[in-house]
């Protein structure tokens, strides 16, 4: 029981983890760690159902209903690892960014072909899918972020954003989080700091987004399954764009060329992504972070396989 729980706590960390990287979706890593149909059923198990049960004081009968037994150690490792994670992620990004989007870029490689062996059928239909779902994702990566805001509602919908990350494979919330503006203050500020007055309205809107969201995916599932992947795995492929790990930000000037600040800092517009020198000792560096980044989905991948046997 403690090796089983252990076990949901570590995947719930590696899904906190994945939640906390724009580019990367817990959602995928619930689904190549072989949880994900499990972690989708329980969310759906949220219903009136379970509302009733509740206020009947039924906890046993609810508990069981929710399956509280896998999103208690699940959720845990996710809330420690947001935590911490958010904490280092903030220093190195500041310091080492290419080497940190290089981890990531691998990472997300060897979730296209985690995802891409799910496809069933491959002909025509499926590769429009699959290219629709290329298409989607680098034009969010075109798109131009917006300002940090912490309003309520807006902080509610950065909640159902960043939801959309655990219940998706290959929707990163944090990158919706990005063209929202709100990145920094909710993943790399807020929930490490514990900051309840972003937290709870962030929360909120999350709770709203996994009740709502985890029925419409099931549905596409159930309905459309193939085509589903294979425009998950043509977002996932598309996202590589967005993580490329050699770009230079591009921010904000007014008419005059002088840079707009935000409380102090710069607002980043956009991206220009370049080609890395093969000059410079970094990029063998990043290369060989981008192959254990692609060897860590592999390896996860592998013992998930196993633990199905």
């Amino acid at each position: 029981m403690i090796q089983k729980n252990l076990t949901l706590f570590l995947k719930g960390a590696a899904m906190g983890a994945a939640n906390v990287v724009p580019g990367v979706s817990g959602g995928t890593i619930a689904f190549i760690t072989g949880i994900y149909n499990r972690f989708i059923n329980a969310l759906k198990s949220f219903d009136l159902q379970a509302i009733k049960m509740l206020f009947s004081f039924k906890i046993k009968e609810l508990l069981q209903h929710i399956d509280a037994a896998f999103l208690i150690p699940l959720f845990l490792g996710v809330g420690v690892s947001l935590i911490t994670l958010g904490k280092a992620l903030n220093y190195l990004f500041d310091f080492y960014p290419i080497l940190v989007w290089s981890y990531f870029f691998g990472l997300i490689l060897a979730s296209v072909f985690s995802l891409g062996k799910e496809v069933k059928k491959w002909n025509i239909f499926s590769c429009f899918w699959g290219l629709s779902g290329v298409v989607l994702a680098i034009i969010l990566g075109l798109l131009k972020p917006a300002s940090e805001s912490t309003a309520l509602v807006y902080l509610m919908i950065c909640g159902i954003a960043a939801m959309s990350s655990m219940i998706l494979p290959g929707l990163s919330g944090s990158f919706v989080l990005i063209l929202l503006g709100n990145y920094k203050l909710i993943m790399l500020e807020a929930i490490p700091n514990v900051e309840l007055k972003i937290i709870i309205p962030v929360a909120l809107g999350a709770i709203v987004g996994f009740v709502v969201l985890s029925r419409v995916i099931s549905f596409l599932l159930k309905k459309a399954e193939n085509h589903t992947m294979m425009t998950l795995t043509g977002f996932i492929l598309g996202s590589l764009f967005i993580i490329w790990p050699w770009k230079q930000a591009i921010y904000l000037k007014d008419e005059s060329g002088k840079l707009l600040l935000k409380k102090g800092e710069k607002i980043v517009e956009a991206y220009s992504r370049y080609t890395p020198s093969f000059n410079d000792t970094t990029t063998y560096i990043a290369i060989l972070l981008i192959i254990l980044g692609f060897a860590t989905v592999l390896t996860i991948d592998l013992l998930a396989k196993k633990s199905k046997e």
